[in-house]
């Protein structure tokens, strides 16, 4: 089987926690889209998303650490010319279809501009290969009813992703049970159209999968003024960057908020359960809406052959999923969190110290918790260390 001529490449965003990778995890199930691959981008720097998502035979899961909207077109153009150079080559199975996970702070501008912008100047063999098989077909973006409004006001990048759609699904429906609940689910369209009237908005119960991700014409146009006028700064933001003396250091310019941050804790030994829940339980109380994401794949003591997948989103968190088996060779307890405001230390003592420390000193102390007021979370922490040096 031979690449098709042209390949239609679709985003899938969504911010963050609001169910991005359990629809590409449908999306990988379906037979239908056994020809499709998927480029996963992550905010972070350590990987954990592809963890996250089914492995199927005849999908690619490329992942990219890093944020691909703060490295401007380079990254996704590379990586579909990669793909499409592997397929030619028969080092990966051939696709027909390309999905893009943006990160949960993905700001789709600038990777509209990387498959819309550069047919008038294309210069060398990546571009013209790239420019005459890829092109963007669809932008898919899941809003959460429970926190999509206060993201949205939150942060701009939320707003964003809503105004470039031409697919809204809207997300956690299922939770809705009362009547005022389902009249707010109700009135949800008239409100997103005040950011997006043409994009079509279904809900994530209803929405066919091949519906949302069937090739259509992307028109930038009648996403409104407000897009074509981002898209227009951003090329030439673009263009003055070509200019601009290359960056030292980490080398991107972040485009995000200043307190916006990505760090990890990564842990070698398997960790006893009720511990661990404890350590999130308390982390959520005690940084509140400033928790933005936390994500990860846990080795519990009490069945380290089996790990656990964590989904939290500021206070609530989805039920851990228990996998058959670890997912690749590294069997170490990796979480990534994504903050607003937050240092990493404190969190980082906070993990030590209730992994760590004596049972019967920190059960107690942890028990005592949920009938306290919360505490500032650095202070917590500078508790708890202290005491767990007190134990050992």
């Amino acid at each position: 089987m031979a690449l098709p001529e042209r390949i239609p490449v679709f985003f899938l965003s969504g911010f963050l926690g609001s169910g991005k990778s359990t629809l590409l995890n449908e999306v990988l199930a379906d037979p239908g889209f056994r020809d499709t691959t998927v480029i996963i981008n992550e905010f972070g720097n350590v990987a954990i998303d592809h963890l996250l998502v089914r492995q199927g035979e005849t999908a690619i899961s490329q992942v990219s650490t890093g944020c691909l909207c703060c490295s401007g077109t380079t990254d996704i153009r590379a990586t579909l010319f990669d793909l499409h150079c592997a397929a030619t080559d028969g080092l990966a199975p051939v696709f027909s279809r390309v999905i893009v996970e943006l990160s949960g702070l993905g700001d789709p501008a600038p990777l509209v501009n990387a498959l819309i912008a550069n047919r008038h100047s294309t210069q060398t063999l990546r571009d013209r290969t790239l420019d005459s098989i890829f092109y963007l077909a669809g932008i898919v973006t899941l809003y959460d009813i429970i926190l999509g409004e206060l993201s949205i006001e939150r942060h701009f990048e939320a707003m964003k992703q809503i105004a470039f759609a031409d697919r809204i699904v809207l997300t956690k429906t299922d939770l809705a049970k009362d009547p005022a609940t389902l009249a707010d689910i109700a009135a949800l369209p008239q409100e997103l159209a005040m950011l997006n009237a043409a994009a079509e908005i279904v809900d994530r119960r209803k929405a066919d999968l091949a519906s949302l991700f069937s090739p259509r014409p992307y028109s930038v146009v009648e996403r409104g003024e407000d897009v074509s006028g981002w898209l227009a700064l951003e090329a030439a933001l673009a263009a003055e960057m070509r200019h601009a003396p290359a960056p030292t250091g980490h080398g991107r310019r972040s485009r995000h908020a200043a307190g916006i941050r990505s760090f990890s804790i990564v842990h070698d030994a398997p960790v006893p359960e009720k511990r661990f829940f404890q350590f999130l339980s308390v982390l959520q109380q005690s940084a509140g809406q400033q928790l933005l994401r936390v994500k990860g794949i846990v080795g519990l003591a009490e069945d380290p052959e089996c790990p656990r997948i964590i989904h939290a989103v500021q206070h609530s968190m989805s039920d851990p999923v228990r996998l058959k088996a670890w997912p690749d060779g590294d069997r170490r307890t990796r979480l990534v969190f994504i903050t607003s405001d937050i240092d990493p230390e404190p969190v980082r003592k906070l993990f030590s110290a209730v992994i760590g420390g004596k049972p019967s000193r920190f059960d107690r102390l942890l028990g005592r918790i949920s009938d306290t007021a919360m505490v500032p979370l650095s202070r917590f922490s500078s508790y708890l260390t202290t005491l767990s040096r007190r134990s050992s």
